[in-house]
């Protein structure tokens, strides 16, 4: 024993004193002994990122594609679902027409509207896409329009492409109208210029 240096225990026990106190809100309690050796290492350094390139199998390279049956991408699309429920027991439908089939057709339009204006859906989206086919009851639909309809929404909220077809079918002009005006217009009549036939 020679050549072992030893320490006094008091000089240690201060020193894990003094430690202990400059380490602030650190959860241990005062008898656990603070290990001085490896307490505060270098860690490894971490090579610089390399270049970052938009190469992934599902990856949209330049912008989103543009067709029929497409769709259209926006912010926050499931809030329409909650607003649609606003909706139940709202609508004007005639024999044949089921409620679950026009909320889920007239969908797609909204979620389209609010995607033109780059925003989340809000409830005038829904409304208009409702007054398109006339199902608001705001003043009287024409029976053209209900014998134009009711085949259409035929099994709409059972089939997906029912739905795009449904959303690709109102004119973008139609879209940037206000529901007061469409449902101005469907009360006169001219629904055909809302929608692209």
């Amino acid at each position: 024993m020679s050549g072992v240096r030893r320490h006094s225990s008091v000089s240690v026990r201060s020193f894990q004193q003094d430690t202990a106190a400059s380490l602030v809100g650190v959860s241990a309690p005062k008898f656990v002994p603070v290990a001085t050796v490896g307490a505060f290492r270098d860690g490894e350094e971490l090579p610089p990122s390399g270049e970052w390139r938009s190469d992934r199998p599902a990856e949209v390279a330049v912008h989103q594609p543009k067709r029929r049956g497409m769709g259209t991408p926006g912010p926050d699309q499931g809030y329409a679902l909650k607003l649609a429920n606003s909706f139940h027991g709202k609508l004007e439908l005639v024999e044949g027409e089921h409620e679950h089939d026009v909320i889920l057709g007239c969908l797609g339009i909204a979620l389209r509207r609010a995607s033109t204006f780059g925003r989340s859906p809000v409830i005038h989206d829904l409304d208009l896409a409702f007054a398109v086919f006339g199902f608001t009851g705001e003043g009287v639909t024409p029976a053209d329009l209900i014998r134009f309809r009711t085949p259409k929404f035929e099994a709409a909220g059972h089939h997906y492409e029912v739905q795009r077809e449904l959303a690709d079918l109102v004119a973008v002009t139609t879209l940037r109208m206000t529901p007061a005006s469409v449902k101005q217009t469907v009360a006169f009549g001219e629904w055909r210029s809302l929608i692209q036939i």
